[in-house]
């Protein structure tokens, strides 16, 4: 699998190398080149520079490689990271396997709870950086107006709370942080929690007095599997409603006067409706119109700045026999839920963005055959001396570019399908 993968991305930049080899070697005299100056940085790609051809779009093209490539190297090892350290939390060495892990965590979950464990969540907030799309586009279309560039987004675009913000007819002011007097109006992410002045079941944990088997614990605070009087916490994912006291984050319709100053703020686009953003598109987002030769190279850039959220966990489990009776086993099994939570969730926001970068690596190279082979051919075919020498380093550069995105790429997709297998085995 990691081999198609990356073959996907190296096959059509050989089938570049070859287009650039025939039209570069045109109207380009070596001698003459030599004597007016006019060279080639052989390790230029290898060392981190874009900076090859002298050409914007097409340098941009290298520009948006390098960034691609460190992209995907640090989301596979970050990936790794996490998959390994609740490897190591059930008795595993690094490296192992997803069916490994999958294997491993529910033989850890025997020990402690009958049924296995369940986890309900949200998809990862993602938010692709506008400025660095426009950036992008600038940077690669010398002959668009950075004026016009905008970039219009089918979600939230991110909006500075504290302040008067208008998100116009086509959307609307939302808020998330801390609950006014912790009472959501909208949805809640975290901790939903009920007064019980009577004693009711309560299905997450009970901070009060437990009457369960014939017993009263004063001063409870966990899992009562009988009465409880009190409060009940009860984890909640996000886009839950809270009756209760949201003490996780909540996201509300922003009151008159908009959002307090601790909260965060964004402009909630209609149904159906797009907004332009001049900060973090969070849903989908349109990068403004650049030339052809541009676009995925722009592609490329936003998704490489795209930044995840972990979503909130809400886990779902029910001790078995043996850890009923043991409060030391059940306070060992909440502090390895608390550290699996961390990296479960984590596993999550960082397959959301490697699933983004890998696609646009496949359209790059995508690229790379099609409207960057034209600027290549156009570059050569000018007739200029010095077009023709960047032509000539743009070929050079690009077995360089083929192997890294063809390795960082590989190494993703080994992480993202077994990364895939540990989601996979509680239902996602």
């Amino acid at each position: 699998m990691n081999t198609l993968y990356s073959r996907s991305i190296a096959l059509p930049l050989v089938g570049l190398l070859a287009g650039i080899g025939m039209s570069a070697t045109q109207g380009c005299d070596n001698d003459l080149a030599a004597q007016c100056g006019l060279s080639c940085d052989s390790e230029a790609f290898i060392n981190g520079q874009a900076s090859i051809s002298g050409v914007a779009s097409i340098d941009a093209f290298f520009g948006a490689a390098l960034d691609l490539d460190a992209t995907m190297r640090g989301v596979s090892g970050e990936l790794r990271a996490e998959l390994d350290a609740i490897g190591a939390s059930v008795g595993l060495s690094p490296g192992a396997s997803g069916a490994e892990l999958s294997a491993a965590i529910d033989a850890h979950l025997g020990l402690y709870v009958d049924g296995g464990l369940t986890i309900d969540y949200q998809p990862p907030r993602c938010q692709a950086s506008v400025e660095a799309t426009l950036s992008a586009a600038a940077e690669c279309d010398v002959e668009a107006d950075p004026g016009q560039l905008t970039v219009s987004c089918s979600g939230s675009c991110a909006a500075e709370a504290g302040v008067e913000v208008d998100c116009g007819a086509e959307a609307t002011l939302m808020c998330e942080g801390t609950a006014p007097n912790l009472e959501c109006s909208g949805t809640c992410s975290g901790s939903c929690v009920a007064d019980l002045t009577a004693a009711a079941s309560c299905d997450g944990t009970c901070r009060g007095t437990c009457e369960a088997g014939g017993s009263t614990m004063d001063g409870f605070e966990g899992r009562c599997n009988g009465m409880c009087t009190g409060e009940c916490a009860v984890d909640v994912s996000a886009g839950a409603s809270c009756s209760g006291r949201c003490e996780g984050s909540c996201e509300y319709t922003a009151p008159e006067g908009g959002c307090e100053a601790s909260a965060t703020a964004h402009c909630e686009a209609n149904a159906g409706a797009s907004i332009e953003c001049d900060a973090g598109c969070e849903g989908t987002a349109e990068p403004p119109q650049v030339s052809a030769e541009c676009e995925a190279s722009v592609d490329a850039k936003a998704s490489a700045s795209l930044e995840c959220t972990p979503p909130t966990l809400a886990f779902g489990f029910q001790f078995n026999g043996a850890a009923q009776g043991d409060l030391q086993a059940q306070a060992e099994f909440r502090a390895w839920l608390e550290g699996f939570r961390g990296h479960f969730g984590a596993i999550l926001a960082l397959r959301a963005r490697g699933e983004v970068v890998a696609e646009a690596a496949g359209n790059l190279a995508a690229a790379a055959s099609g409207a960057v082979q034209g600027a290549v051919d156009d570059l050569s075919a000018s007739g200029d001396l010095k077009a023709s020498v960047g032509a000539a380093c743009a070929l050079g550069q690009l077995p360089a570019a083929a192997d890294a995105l063809a390795s960082s790429s590989g190494a993703l997709a080994g992480n993202l399908t077994a990364s895939a297998e540990v989601v996979a085995a509680f239902g996602g």
